[in-house]
């Protein structure tokens, strides 16, 4: 039974690991060829064009170290302080709160659920407290 648990668990993991790194490849890709898109998003946000490139490779090296399991934790961490600009960014501009402010939050939460349910060493030492 806890075989089977186990399991469930560690597939939870990659499928909420799945949902957040799609999103981040699409984020970062966007970012890295400059589409128009990502220039009017960045504008609206109050930021010229040239920050798109660095911000995009900034993505790719947070997404890199997420990915090796070796530097999982480590790339986690990086994507907290990357996100958390960026809700400081969306708060800056008075943009809404539950769509856009929050929206880092809910992309951080996919990264770090994910990665405590597929690595058990990262449950233990970060164990859910039963209330």
């Amino acid at each position: 039974m806890a075989n089977v648990e186990r399991r469930s668990t560690v597939w939870t993991g990659r499928t909420l690991t799945a949902v957040a790194v799609l999103f981040l490849i699409f984020d970062a890709t966007v970012k890295l060829l400059q589409l128009t898109p990502a220039i009017d998003a960045t504008a609206q946000l109050g930021f010229k064009a040239s920050v798109l490139l660095p911000l995009g490779i900034i993505e790719a090296l947070c997404l890199a170290a997420y990915l090796v399991p070796q530097t999982s934790v480590a790339g986690a961490i990086l994507w907290t302080g990357y996100l958390g600009g960026a809700v400081a960014t969306q708060l800056r501009v008075g943009n809404p709160l539950f769509s856009n402010v929050l929206f880092p939050v809910y992309v951080a939460a996919l990264l770090w659920g994910g990665l405590w349910l597929r690595r058990p060493q990262l449950r233990a030492v970060v164990p859910l407290m039963t209330i």
